[in-house]
């Protein structure tokens, strides 16, 4: 690969670091360019077809679509629970368990979370947890930075498992189902010494960066809380990866996980001494204010929806995913794109939303005003994910070239393999953290560089199923970072044009995270 080559493979990174981090760009500006300068240099650098290139930006163009769906569905939810007060019952319900902004943290970003992440995956949860943390108190910023740090974990098993049953199964030719469980099992058992941190992580962000009163010493105050916390989602998560396989421990550690840190919290168990509670303010609005169970049972029926929708053996899954909009062979060229939409999670959003509207007596002059909202805050996004989403797609479908070359990533991986073979169990994460990074899912990160990752092992005379471990860790800490998600979780709660500030904050976690694996599987695995 020429100097001029690996700058076009680079690209993709550079633009986006350079533009959205360093030079503070919006995302609506950074992207574009981004796009621009990826697709002038994939064509006259790379060499990628006109054909090939059109194809990918389109196939982009629509995937962007249904992610805006799905940020669409969780405004929409969060305004109608807004304009029938249940949000204010909310508010209140929790300074009954704690006034603890902490604990609420760990609660809704950590716990519930996870939940969302284990039943749907793919952007739902910050989706869903940012925009409850900014009502319950969290400025937008800490918010989205602490919705995004704690979805990483339960990635590994996200949406029913379909990082390992369709990532590493597909990504991985003539892996077993035992290999797989193998797999998910080490992995889930670094993740008990290296996950089981973050929640103490983020309680210290948000204790020093975001508090109203900033300091370390409040965030550390919350270590045996936060620690516990932690081990009570991934050590049922472990339990359920070895009896079950890979399909529930997000879903099932996260259930677990809520029900023992809600007792905790309501018992005090382990709490310091509150730093800042909650401000919990009085009900101001005319509409009578549903009952907190009432107030939480969208959130309930949602999750409920997301679960059944996702478990294949129950027929709902078929059943929504019947409905299907394709395009094959787009422009004549072999990318081709569908899409389910009563499948996606933003359509569940949006049944849940009107069927709220029911069960608090909503009227229509507020589902008008919660649309009228939604879609109002949905609008600076669709720039920067129109962009942001062909750009990978640009990067992924690159393979198709005049001069012989693999895909960007895979070329980018084969570099560092040749200088950084000695030192593949350092690597083996950020690897995976960059498939997520680009690609937006750790789902495609293990698609992408599961043949690699076990190619590399045998090269560097590694254990390879240790190596695909670190994959899944790397790829769940790119979740972190990951454009795509970052973009919409930013406008969820209308914090457009600040992406590349959130990235700065959930960069540090996100190389805490492949690193520490890295050291645990290197002391207790190797």
């Amino acid at each position: 690969m020429s100097p001029l080559q690996l700058i076009t493979a680079l690209m993709p990174l550079l633009s986006v670091f350079s533009l959205l981090v360093l030079l503070r760009l919006p995302a609506r500006r950074a992207m574009p360019l981004s796009l621009v300068c990826t697709a002038l240099l994939a064509f006259f650098v790379w060499q990628m077809p006109l054909l090939q290139l059109s194809a990918a930006i389109a196939e982009g163009l629509v995937i962007a679509l249904t992610i805006l769906w799905i940020v669409f569905g969780a405004i929409l939810l969060l305004k109608v629970l807004q304009q029938t007060g249940a949000i204010d019952t909310i508010k209140q319900g929790f300074s009954r368990i704690s006034t603890d902004k902490r604990v609420q943290l760990i609660i809704i970003a950590w716990l519930f979370g996870s939940f969302l992440e284990g039943a749907a995956g793919f952007g739902t949860p910050a989706a869903i947890a940012a925009p409850l943390l900014v009502a319950l108190g969290f400025s937008p910023l800490a918010a989205v930075v602490l919705a995004l740090i704690a979805d990483s974990s339960a990635v590994s098993f996200g949406a029913v498992g379909t990082p390992v049953l369709v990532g590493l199964a597909q990504g991985v030719p003539g892996i077993s189902a035992t290999e797989l469980q193998q797999v998910a099992v080490l992995a889930i058992s670094i993740d008990i010494m290296v996950a089981s941190v973050l929640p103490l992580i983020m309680c210290v962000l948000y204790c020093r960066f975001f508090s109203a009163t900033p300091g370390w010493r409040a965030g550390f105050a919350m270590g045996p809380f936060a620690l516990l916390s932690g081990l009570a989602f991934t050590l049922p998560a472990y339990g359920v990866a070895v009896l079950l396989g890979p399909e529930f421990p997000s879903v099932l550690g996260a259930l677990i996980g809520l029900a023992l840190v809600c007792t905790m919290a309501r018992r005090g168990i382990l709490l310091p001494a509150p730093s800042e509670p909650a401000a919990v303010s009085a009900v101001t609005s005319n509409q009578a204010v549903p009952g907190l169970l009432r107030a939480w049972l969208p959130y309930i029926i949602v999750a409920l929806l997301l679960v059944l929708s996702r478990v294949p053996q129950l027929p709902f899954k078929a059943a929504l995913q019947s409905v299907s909009v394709s395009w094959p062979d787009i422009f004549g060229s072999a990318i081709s794109v569908s899409v389910m939409p009563l499948y996606l999670p933003g359509s569940l959003f949006i049944v849940t939303a009107l069927i709220a509207m029911l069960l608090q007596n909503g009227s229509v002059r507020q589902l008008k005003t919660a649309l009228q909202q939604s879609s109002t805050m949905l609008w600076p996004s669709f720039i920067a994910l129109a962009a942001a989403v062909p750009m990978v797609r640009i990067f992924l479908h690159s393979d198709i070239n005049n001069v012989g070359l693999a895909a960007m990533p895979l070329a980018l991986a084969e570099q560092a393999a040749v200088h950084l073979s000695g030192v593949w169990l350092l690597i083996a994460p950020l690897v995976g953290a960059l498939g997520s990074f680009i690609a937006g899912s750790a789902t495609f990160s293990n698609l992408m560089f599961g043949s690699f990752q076990q190619a590399m092992a045998q090269d560097a005379a590694l254990d390879g199923g240790l190596v695909l471990a670190l994959q899944m860790l790397g790829a769940n800490a790119g979740n972190m970072i990951c454009v795509v998600n970052v973009v919409a979780a930013a406008s969820v709660v209308g914090l457009n044009g600040r992406e590349g500030e959130i990235i700065r904050y959930t960069l540090v976690p996100m190389l805490y995270y492949c690193l520490a694996a890295s050291l645990v599987a290197w002391l207790l695995f190797l």
